[in-house]
């Protein structure tokens, strides 16, 4: 259990307490000073410890000892014992660490609670060292009681105490490893005595088996509110946010959630895009339109065209404006099929219509169908500038879809 400390140690400059900053390390330095009235030999080794004279410091079980060099060539060997605790008085020493939490915290962060040594005092275990503990010896021929050399060595330990306080507990006895694994004994036998015995669990599948038989009876969710939303208090000065705009987006978030709970899903994983284009969709006003055009990096005809296929679609009629895809053949070739019957009795000219992944396009009417990945039909037309529009809802007959528009191009 001994550790040697790097030496030689250099004390701060001056003064009595020079050597030890804290109360506890002072405590040493008082327990050293108070144990002789040689203060010409306190005086000398106070200097030779500032003069670097103490080396390689090693603590162990009940002593500190050190090399000090003196007037001599060949350094002294110097000692300073204390006794050790006996078990007992260890026991009482560790359970009155552990009483406390904050006790252990405060020693792992370099501190000695005061009030951790009242308590052991006060239950017979002296950590700190009475002046009639501290024993030094020296194989110098001087007859002080300490020595300077012995002196020296106590000032110099000082400044290792200030900054490690399990120093004491090693020179009582026991070291910091020793100490922390006799800590936490303690603790997990506390535990384990408070704390009876888990029962055995069931399987989780069970469990919820068990659970869904007799799951409670949710209530049926409030009707949402047509009315806006009242904000409770106003923006903050400067801050950029609008009353107004805070409670359109409250009064939205409040309809999004009310449709959750009804068990409607189909907004739950938007994109920021894709909510922009929702948001634009439920006519907030042109303002609204205008900074979530801006604010997506989008064209306004571009958004505007994806806020239409919102209205027609949703979410599905989104991604059926930006997302072409290939679907099953089959179904491309039945739809071709039956809209060539359906032309044939609408106009006596033949009408082209091209086929292009999910699209087929009746080029000479400015009309297309997009099929979804919902099965549906969704019909648009082309403008001036030859711009695709969502021009009406989706169906799942393809004859319908082209019907609803064929009527507004013929015109």
């Amino acid at each position: 259990m001994n550790s040697s400390l790097p030496g030689p140690r250099r004390a701060p400059a001056r003064g009595r307490r020079a050597f030890a900053a804290t109360w506890w390390g002072q405590a040493w330095v008082t327990a050293l000073e108070d144990s002789t009235l040689d203060s010409g030999r306190l005086s000398r080794g106070r200097t030779y410890a500032r003069q670097g004279k103490v080396g390689t410091t090693t603590v162990a079980p009940g002593q500190v000892k050190a090399a000090v060099q003196g007037s001599r060539p060949r350094p002294y060997r110097a000692s300073v014992h204390l006794p050790i605790l006996t078990d007992t008085q260890w026991d009482t020493l560790l359970d009155t660490v552990a009483a406390r939490a904050g006790h252990l915290a405060a020693l792992l962060d370099g501190e000695m609670p005061a009030e951790l040594v009242d308590d052991a005092r006060q239950a017979g275990v002296p950590l700190l060292p009475l002046p009639t503990e501290l024993d030094p010896d020296c194989s110098c021929p001087d007859w002080g009681h300490p020595c300077k050399h012995a002196a020296a060595l106590c000032y110099a330990i000082a400044t290792t105490i200030d900054a490690d306080p399990f120093v004491l507990f090693a020179l009582r006895g026991r070291g910091r490893e020793e100490v922390l694994t006799q800590l936490r004994a303690r603790r997990t036998a506390t535990q384990e005595t408070a704390s009876p015995p888990a029962p055995d669990g069931i399987p989780a599948a069970a469990a919820y088996t068990r659970w869904a038989d007799h799951a409670p009876h949710l209530p049926e969710p409030p009707e949402p509110s047509a009315h806006t939303i009242t904000l409770p208090v106003t923006p903050p000065f400067g801050s950029g946010l609008a009353t107004t705009d805070l409670e359109r987006l409250m009064t939205d978030a409040a309809a999004r959630a009310a449709r959750l709970l009804a068990g409607d899903t189909t907004d739950l994983h938007l994109t920021p895009h894709q909510d922009a284009v929702r948001i634009a969709a439920s006519s907030h006003g042109p303002e609204w339109f205008h900074r979530l055009t801006v604010n997506t990096g989008t064209k306004p005809d571009a958004f505007a065209r994806l806020t239409r296929a919102w209205r027609h679609g949703g979410p599905t009629g989104l991604t059926v404006a930006e997302h072409p895809h290939t679907p099953d053949p089959v179904t491309m070739k039945a739809a071709r099929t039956g809209l060539t019957g359906a032309l044939t009795e609408m106009t006596t000219a033949p009408v082209p219509l091209r086929t292009w992944r999910n699209r087929l396009t009746l080029t000479d009417h400015g009309i297309q169908l997009r099929l979804g990945p919902d099965s549906h039909w969704y019909p648009y037309s082309q403008d001036d500038d030859g711009e695709w529009w969502p021009a009406a809802p989706a169906n799942t007959d393809p004859v319908t879809a082209l019907t609803s528009v064929w009527q507004r191009t013929a015109t």
